[in-house]
């Protein structure tokens, strides 16, 4: 079956029970109900809609937020779901502070990078991973280069085979990324090897090594959006300056 035809198939299938979801993002929709993005293991990111939700005396508008894992049951053959039922998963610490904003700069990273209808439930289970993190870990950042790296290795624009290259070289060698070639040696560039064997292990443990993963990130990132600003990196940027002066 090609990918189209699975895609398609995902897309229509009538009946889907308790799926394993995080909501993305939400809007509200008429006086009552919500449409809610939603991230699901086996589905891929896909649109709901939440009736009925906004009345006083729902008690399911509490349960549809961002970074709460759910299990949700809809149906429909339309683009457009209608949710018939959602409960909690198994729990976790909530996100606050600096973290909540972390989470929503994943968000609009699923939403830049994961089409709709196209399953990728090790995605799911990575953002999961990353959430947890977010809410249980002191070190917001590893967490975050460690979901960016999994995330482009899974939607195929990953540095795999530029860091197998860089592993020939010797520990002095240096590199620059170049948006048509990825990763070139560079007696001048920015990235150590050691920073590209780190990357391969996913160990940020040393602060340089962070810091240049972070750098890399941003400029493989917005390579791949092609000018496309990110609300959510604009709003960390400023609370970060705020927390420094």
């Amino acid at each position: 079956m090609s990918a189209l035809c699975k895609a398609w198939d995902l897309m229509t299938d009538a009946t889907v029970t308790l799926q394993p979801a995080f909501v993305l993002q939400q809007r509200n929709y008429r006086e009552t109900s919500l449409i809610i993005e939603v991230l699901t293991r086996d589905y891929g990111r896909l649109s709901v809609l939440a009736k009925g939700v906004r009345k006083l005396k729902s008690k399911t508008a509490g349960l549809l937020q961002p970074f709460v894992p759910l299990l949700i049951s809809y149906v429909g053959k339309a683009e457009l779901k209608t949710l018939t039922a959602v409960e909690m998963a198994e729990p976790f610490g909530k996100l606050s502070g600096l973290a909540l904003y972390c989470g929503f700069y994943i968000n609009e990273l699923i939403g830049c990078f994961l089409h709709k209808y196209d399953p990728h439930p090790d995605v799911f289970d990575q953002y999961q991973a990353c959430v947890v993190s977010l809410a249980t870990e002191a070190q917001l950042e590893p967490a975050l280069r460690t979901f960016e790296l999994d995330l482009l290795d899974s939607v195929g624009y990953g540095l795999h085979s530029d860091i197998d290259d860089a592993h020939q070289f010797s520990q002095s060698q240096a590199y620059v990324f170049d948006a048509e070639r990825g990763l070139v040696a560079s007696a001048q560039g920015p990235y150590s090897v050691h920073t590209l064997q780190a990357i391969q292990r996913r160990c940020f443990n040393d602060p340089k090594t962070l810091s240049q993963t972070k750098m890399l990130m941003r400029q493989v990132i917005d390579t791949h959006l092609q000018g496309k600003r990110l609300k959510s990196r604009t709003v960390i940027n400023k609370l970060l300056k705020q927390t420094e002066q």
